[in-house]
C-alpha cells in the first residue's frame, strides 16, 4: 500500500456548519499555519462585502457566468444559498488532489450533503456553536443583513443544526477559543491520514 511507502492519500475535507458559526474565521486561521493543503475558493453570485478580496475570500461572479460554469460542468457542487448561488470549482479540487495535497472546502450544510452523496469518502467536519443562543447573537452582531434576511439565516441555521448526523465529526467553535478549534480540526485531519483503510475520492 502507498501508505507504507511514506505517501499519504490526499483528503477531500469539508468544513461546514450553520451561518455565523465562524467557518471563515477558522479557515483563515488555518491558512496562517502554513499547512500543506489547498483551501478551495468558492464561487458565488452574492455581492462582494467591504474588506473581501476576489480570488481569496470568494470568486465573485455574475449570474450569467455562474450559469455558464454549471453548463460546462465546472462546479463540483452548487446550491442556492440565501437567494445567492454558491459553487465549488472542480478544477481547483482536482489539481490539489492530483498534486497530493488535501483539498479543504468551505460549504454550507446543503452542499456538504451533496458531497457526501457523490463522494462518500470525503471527510465531513461540522463546526457548531456552543449553544443556539450564542449562534443567534453572532448573527445579530454581524449587522450585515436586513431584518428579513437575518430572520432567514436564523431559521436556516436552526434547521442545519439538525443535520449534524450527516457528518463524521463535530467541533465546537467556542467564543474566544479559535486556536483550540483549529487545533482540534487539525488533529482530526492528522488522525484521518493514519487510517488503516484510507478514504478514497476520485473526481
Amino acid at each position: 500500500m502507498d501508505r507504507w511507502n511514506g505517501r499519504q492519500q490526499p483528503l477531500l475535507i469539508v468544513v461546514s456548519g450553520p451561518s455565523g458559526v465562524g467557518k471563515d474565521t477558522v479557515l483563515q486561521r488555518m491558512r496562517t499555519r502554513g499547512l500543506a493543503m489547498h483551501f478551495v475558493v468558492t464561487a458565488t453570485t452574492r455581492p462582494q462585502r467591504p474588506g473581501e478580496t476576489h480570488g481569496k475570500d470568494y470568486l465573485f461572479v455574475s449570474q450569467d457566468r455562474f450559469r455558464e460554469m454549471i453548463q460546462r460542468g465546472e462546479l463540483l457542487e452548487h446550491a442556492l444559498v440565501y437567494n445567492d448561488y454558491k459553487g465549488i470549482p472542480r478544477q481547483q479540487v482536482r489539481q490539489a488532489l492530483d498534486s497530493g495535497k488535501d483539498a479543504v472546502l468551505r460549504i454550507d450544510v446543503q452542499g456538504a450533503e451533496t458531497i457526501r452523496r457523490l463522494w462518500p469518502g470525503a471527510l465531513l467536519i461540522f463546526l457548531a456553536p456552543e449553544t443556539e443562543e450564542e449562534l443567534v447573537e453572532r448573527l445579530m452582531r454581524r449587522s450585515t443583513e436586513t431584518p428579513d434576511r437575518l430572520e432567514l439565516r436564523i431559521h436556516t441555521a436552526r434547521e442545519e443544526m439538525k443535520r449534524v448526523d450527516l457528518f463524521d465529526y463535530v467541533v465546537i467553535n467556542r467564543d474566544g477559543q479559535l486556536e483550540a478549534t483549529v487545533d482540534t480540526i487539525l488533529a482530526i485531519i492528522v488522525a484521518e491520514h493514519h487510517r488503516t483503510h484510507p478514504r478514497q475520492v476520485t473526481l
